[in-house]
């Protein structure tokens, strides 16, 4: 964690990655780019280096998190892709310049057109349409957690996935669970010598 902020959810994924910059949204939400230079840190990590970012930046990142996650979950669902989303989120991919590139290990990497905040938001814009319009091998789905509901791809062998990240919102399920049962059949009776 830096300086008092929430960590950051990374995935393989780095449109839903990005989604997952604002977490519990039907809980008690966690903003993890709560500041400009969280963003920046954030598209470091994820090899798209800025070198700097404006509050109205930030709000531009922000605005395409919220359409990229109305369209994840509207396909999860099966309802149809919001117009207002859409529109974001092609916007957003025209204007961003950046070129994948292969580096000597034979990986993909991005190339910003001028290291700004657009061309990285044009990258994840760009990842959003490949896995909305099903490009990839995946399905989009939801988190079954209550308070997360975070979309996420799912590349598992059966497409059955439940959980946004097993560490996190699995977990907790399973302890809740685990913890009702115990309450429901009583606490185990203490082991002593007797």
């Amino acid at each position: 964690m830096r300086a008092g902020f929430p960590d950051f959810r990374l995935g393989s994924v780095l449109a839903t990655s990005f989604t997952a910059t604002l977490t519990e949204r039907s809980g008690e939400p966690v903003e993890r780019i709560p500041v400009p230079q969280r963003l920046v840190d954030w598209l470091a990590i994820h090899g798209l280096a800025v070198d700097s970012c404006t509050a109205a930046q930030l709000e531009l990142a922000r605005e395409l998190r919220e359409a990229v996650h109305a369209a994840a979950t509207a396909t999860a669902i099966q309802d149809p892709l919001p117009a207002s989303a859409l529109q974001i989120i092609n916007d957003r991919s025209v204007q961003g310049r950046a070129a994948a590139i292969l580096t000597p290990d034979g990986d993909r990497r991005w190339r910003l057109g001028s290291d700004c905040v657009e061309d990285a938001l044009g990258v994840i814009a760009a990842d959003a349409i490949s896995i909305i319009a099903g490009e990839r091998d995946g399905k989009l789905a939801l988190c079954a957690s209550p308070t997360c509901r975070a979309a996420f791809f799912d590349t598992s062998q059966s497409r059955t996935r439940k959980w946004c990240d097993m560490n996190t919102c699995g977990n907790r399920q399973k302890k809740a669970r685990f913890n009702a049962n115990r309450r429901k059949n009583g606490a185990a009776a203490p082991t002593g010598a007797g």
